[in-house]
């Protein structure tokens, strides 16, 4: 029981892109067309972006929305996040909302 379990956990971790090899394997060595092919092929959404190459983002924009209270803290931060000097972090934060970093 352990075994089929194990074959179904690999089943629904497949992509878009292995559920389809596995339809054509089935279909051209074993014979054996699927009635619900459409079912599986339609897969889980992130799936399909890995199957078109898509790439996990790994830059962000920084946007300071609003100082709250902490005020200094945050002309502080900005400072030393951007490099720009004291008078120049504080217009930043003055005008939130306001790009910190792109």
């Amino acid at each position: 029981m352990a075994d089929i379990k194990a074959i179904a956990d690999q089943l629904v971790g497949l992509s878009v892109k292995e559920v389809n090899e596995l339809l054509n394997i089935l279909k051209e060595e074993h014979g054996i067309e699927p009635a619900a092919a459409s079912i599986a092929v339609a897969g889980p959404v992130a799936g399909a972006a890995e199957a078109a190459g898509a790439q996990e983002k790994t830059e962000f924009d920084v946007i300071l929305k609003a100082p709250g209270g902490a005020k200094l803290q945050i002309v502080k931060l900005v400072k030393e996040l951007t490099g720009l000097g004291l008078k120049e972090a504080k217009a930043v934060v003055d005008s939130a909302p306001a790009p910190i970093k792109e």
